[in-house]
């Protein structure tokens, strides 16, 4: 990995150069790729996502934007408190950083920032997951069992040993492709040191969104009994390995 800024007094971009030599303001512009061909929308965040052909290959590009009733009054705007701190950036480092753990999350390409005043607006680029569902998309279509839910526990073991907080864990940020897990969408999510607090309550967030998305349908003592259960027996596991 290695790191490179473009800046001016109004915006920046870091990217990975290893990734590409060469990013561009118009590689997040969704009409810019729209125009070339290079553009297709999918179900999935606020908004729907981005998949656009780059010369890196196929990326997701995601515009930040705000969700709840802040959203009406401040829309995808931010406050401003330096440009380490955009939520674009510090993904970007975060994403370079479970990297370098070699966890399975997506591989970052670029991140950028536009100053608006005391505000900003920002976007992300990351490698697309080829052929790959979320766990929600699982678990509407009924394919949730006791294996599967001990694979999700240990993928999540692997990001809480390392100390990756994310910050909002549920079912549509666990990503299932052929040949592994990942979990994905790590806005606001950070490095913590270790600690029995955070780790349950990322948990018990991931747990409200399966029974929020049906998890539960025979009763909530059976999805202990069946799928909570295996899901701590391979967080355990793999967090004690």
């Amino acid at each position: 990995m290695h790191e490179q800024l473009r800046q001016d007094a109004e915006a920046a971009i870091l990217f990975d150069t290893t990734v590409s030599p060469q990013v561009d303001g118009d590689w997040f512009d969704p009409k810019y790729w729209h125009g070339r061909g290079a553009l297709r929308t999918q179900a999935g965040g606020r908004g729907g996502v981005a998949v656009i052909a780059t010369p890196a290959g196929e990326c997701v590009l995601r515009h930040y934007r705000r969700g709840g009733m802040v959203a009406a009054l401040m829309g995808d705007r931010y406050l401003w408190t330096g440009a380490d701190r955009t939520r674009s950036f510090a993904e970007f480092r975060l994403l370079q950083a479970m990297t370098r753990l070699e966890l399975p999350a997506p591989q970052v390409v670029a991140a950028r920032y536009q100053r608006v005043g005391f505000h900003y607006r920002a976007d992300l680029i990351t490698r697309r997951i080829p052929d790959a569902q979320t766990l929600a998309e699982c678990l509407a279509g009924g394919w949730l069992d006791a294996e599967l839910a001990q694979e999700v526990g240990a993928l999540v073991a692997r990001f809480h040993r390392a100390g990756v907080w994310h910050a909002d864990l549920n079912a549509h940020n666990v990503l299932l492709a052929q040949a592994a897990l990942y979990l994905i969408d790590f806005d606001r999510g950070r490095l913590r040191s270790p600690g029995q607090g955070w780790r349950v309550a990322n948990l018990q967030r991931l747990r409200r969104s399966l029974l929020k998305l049906g998890a539960a349908t025979q009763g909530e003592s059976v999805f202990d009994e069946t799928i909570w259960t295996s899901l701590m027996y391979g967080y355990e596991r793999t967090l004690s390995a």
